[in-house]
């Protein structure tokens, strides 16, 4: 059997204009865990999925363990043993776990006899790599970890030895991170082959055996993870040496422009997400609200915004109240200087097929600049847009270009530029940097930086621990829908992350 257990030669690959991949050569040795980072566009989901047969390459080869092959569709590359768990999972909701895993690979014309042998081998499988998942739980009923985990069950039901995974951490919390990476481990000393596709070096330094970089569409290097550093890394990506750490001087905190008393909310099921919050953000400075994910903060974030409708309690937007309980109006919120970067830019942030300047003017489209009269100005829109593009460093600088084909950095910086560009009073930012690569994450946190010294009051939510710590001014933790306890962002680690399990005592200890 070959060293390699996939190697890609002289791949090329473009979409009109634009370049991709750019003659890329690419050994991944047996039985490792092997890492590929890059830039947002810089061409690694393009690769795996040339690798996967969701594209086709204009020109190279693709040897998997030794053997040149051709891999026009995905059937080809599951016949060739390449499994691969998608960003966004592809399951059908309303189905069984079993049901999902078997789609598309029943095995015979007798639906109960398929489900029955599929069973079998899928409780051999969760023994097997230790990957325990109920066979009949409805999907959408699932956390996103568990979801995850049966993405990883359906390769290797389909036969997967070598097992690629596009941005596998972006959607779980810490903690479903890190049994994550246990499944990986196991995986690998049961002699798979991982190609793990992500933009967090952390999780390359911590996980991976071997590591290659990609910038602009070609590989730039390929290193041993216990040889190279994140500095190193994050330089390879971006071209220049990247501030790692945020560079901020002392807040100046000063009147109070949002009041949260005794807020709380609850879902469609009656269960309060948001329980009895209160607290104040003042002009000048940034309060960052730390948790696991799940224990309300997002509810909390929409209740401000208008979103949901909160039980009781009240909101003050510069002194004056919000009717959030019986649902505020978005629109009106940010005619009076709150706006909102919400946390899935995907669902809530973007319209995906519209064009880019389309998008840089949603809910504020009716702003006199933006209007000739009765009708929407579409010279002014697409200039304007032009301008947000230049200053926010959106890639490729194109205003007519659909939103769905940006890369996730820059549809976040799209969505950014678009609320930040409106002198706000209140600033509300939801994980600003979710599945945003190294050299974005600088851009994001030093716009939010300049926000809160323009005088901008500022509530950031972020599951990054790392995060809310370097660009707070007062850190409040989150468990179970309260406010736990206010600290500030020098408290190490390990007391946050306390609070965060809801140790109030020990923390306090």
């Amino acid at each position: 059997m070959s060293e390699y257990a996939i190697e890609l030669k002289g791949i090329n690959k473009s979409f009109g204009p634009v370049r991709a991949n750019h003659d890329i050569n690419l050994p991944i040795t047996q039985g490792t865990i092997h890492g590929i980072i890059g830039e947002n566009g810089a061409g690694k989901s393009t690769l795996m999925s040339i690798l996967y047969g969701f594209y086709q390459a204009d020109s190279g080869d693709i040897f998997v363990n030794g053997d040149k092959m051709t891999i026009p569709d995905s059937q080809a590359a599951i016949a060739a043993g390449i499994g691969m768990v998608h960003q966004h999972f592809m399951l059908v909701e309303n189905f069984t776990v079993l049901e999902n895993i078997i789609l598309g690979a029943e095995g015979g014309n007798i639906l109960n006899r398929a489900i029955g042998n599929a069973r079998k081998e899928l409780l051999q499988l969760e023994e097997d790599y230790g990957l325990t998942v109920d066979p009949d739980a409805i999907i959408e009923e699932l956390p996103v970890g568990i979801q995850q985990r049966v993405e990883i069950l359906k390769a290797l039901y389909r036969g997967a030895e070598i097992l690629i995974l596009d941005e596998p951490t972006g959607v779980l919390t810490p903690s479903e991170a890190d049994h994550l990476f246990k499944i990986l481990r196991q995986l690998k000393d049961q002699g798979k082959t991982i190609v793990l596709i992500t933009h967090k070096l952390r999780e390359i330094m911590a996980i991976t055996d071997n590591v290659s970089v990609m910038r602009q569409g070609t590989m730039v290097a390929t290193r041993k993870t216990s040889e190279t550093s994140v500095a190193d890394l994050a330089e390879l990506m971006v071209g220049r040496r990247v501030l790692m750490q945020v560079d901020k001087g002392d807040a100046n905190p000063a009147d109070v422009k949002l009041a949260v008393e005794n807020l709380t909310v609850k879902d469609s099921r009656g269960v309060s997400m948001v329980d009895d919050v209160s607290f104040e953000v003042r002009a000048g400075e940034i309060v960052g609200i730390a948790g696991v994910a799940g224990n309300g903060q997002s509810e909390l974030l929409e209740a401000i915004a208008g979103i949901m409708p909160a039980e009781t309690g009240r909101v003050l937007l510069d002194g004056e109240p919000i009717n959030v309980t019986g649902g505020a109006d978005p629109a009106l919120l940010r005619e009076k200087g709150m706006v909102h970067v919400p946390e899935d830019r995907h669902h809530m942030g973007l319209v995906l097929p519209f064009e880019e300047y389309e998008n840089s003017i949603l809910g504020y489209h009716n702003q006199e600049q933006y209007l000739s009269g009765a009708f929407l100005n579409i010279d002014a829109i697409r200039a304007d847009a032009k301008e947000k593009i230049e200053q926010y460093d959106i890639r490729p600088p194109n205003p007519r270009l659909k939103t769905a084909n940006f890369s996730g950095g820059n549809q976040q910086k799209i969505v950014l530029a678009r609320e930040m560009e409106q002198d706000p009073v209140v600033l509300l930012i939801g994980q600003p940097t979710r599945g945003v690569d190294v050299g974005a994450i600088e851009f994001i946190h030093k716009r939010i930086i300049e926000m809160r010294d323009a005088g901008k009051a500022v509530l950031l939510v972020s599951v990054e621990l790392d995060e809310i710590r370097s660009l707070s001014d007062r850190v409040l933790v989150m468990f179970a829908g309260k406010v736990v306890g206010e600290r500030s962002p020098e408290t190490s680690e390990g007391e946050l992350g306390l609070l965060m399990a809801g140790v109030e005592g020990q923390a306090a200890e």
